[in-house]
């Protein structure tokens, strides 16, 4: 299995894993050209695509949404609540109805020889889900936009081969920064963002010795930074009650707006 990131940020959001047969895209929160050409870099195309799984309704996933369905008709998956956010977005404009296929959170489905998984989470959406993907004995889980987790997160990651796990913001950075107190409140809650101390305290729980690979994800551009995130997930990772240290496993960042590199696993 396969995947990289076209995008990862509070300003869009584009993921791809798959397999030597299939591969799906997650999120089509950036325009229809730069994930063109993100897809590009890989020797893939957008129409390679066998299927689009949306996390929630928010605009930083599902912005580019609109251009690709018309010009592709490549299958959407979302629950129903994120799908009548969809539909109710304006600028997205009109996609076919009969594009949309209804998930329901912890009821696997199959697109090829990929099994997905849709994973409930803590998130100010209609009925958002994280993902987890599989083929074979191989799994890859895309977790960003949560404001908390929990026992069920913990379950229902585990055993991971790699993933993108999302490190938002820093919260001093964000405390102290220019965001409205309202804003602030929302990104701090339980239906907001991880901050880097909570991504890394997660990563602790879910590190096993077969985890090959992580991206850190969703960082905030103003309340974050690259280097801040990787070095506090690291430092969470080894002051925690796990076995393992922050530099036991690549750990790596993914680029806001650019392409991240193609993680394998096998």
């Amino acid at each position: 299995m396969e995947f990289f990131s076209i995008a990862s940020g509070s300003s869009g959001n584009c993921i791809c894993v798959g397999s030597d047969e299939t591969h799906v895209m997650i999120d089509a929160g950036i325009s229809g050209k730069r994930i063109e050409a993100g897809m590009n870099a890989y020797d893939l195309t957008t129409k390679d695509m066998q299927g689009v799984l949306i996390t929630h309704e928010h605009s930083d996933h599902i912005s580019g949404l609109g251009v690709i369905a018309r010009k592709y008709g490549i299958p959407i998956y979302a629950t129903e609540g994120t799908i009548q956010g969809i539909l109710s977005t304006k600028s997205v404009g009109k996609i076919d109805p009969s594009l949309f296929h209804p998930i329901v959170p912890d009821e696997a489905f199959q697109i090829g020889d990929l099994e997905i998984h849709p994973i409930h989470i803590s998130h100010d959406a209609a009925d958002p889900v994280a993902y987890v993907v599989k083929n074979n004995e191989h799994k890859i889980g895309v977790l960003t936009d949560l404001g908390i987790y929990d026992d069920y997160i913990i379950d229902k990651m585990s055993g991971l081969d790699a993933m993108l796990l999302e490190a938002n913001h820093d919260v001093n950075m964000l405390q102290v920064g220019s965001y409205p107190y309202p804003l602030k409140m929302r990104i701090l809650g339980e239906y907001g963002h991880l901050s880097n101390e909570l991504s890394g305290q997660l990563l602790g729980k879910l590190l096993h010795d077969d985890m090959k690979h992580v991206l850190l994800g969703h960082l905030s551009k103003e309340n974050n930074l690259p280097e801040l995130a990787y070095e506090t997930v690291r430092l969470e990772v080894t002051m925690g009650e796990n076995p393992y240290k922050g530099n036991d496993f690549p750990i790596e960042v993914a680029p806001r707006s650019e392409v991240s590199r193609l993680i394998k696993v096998s």
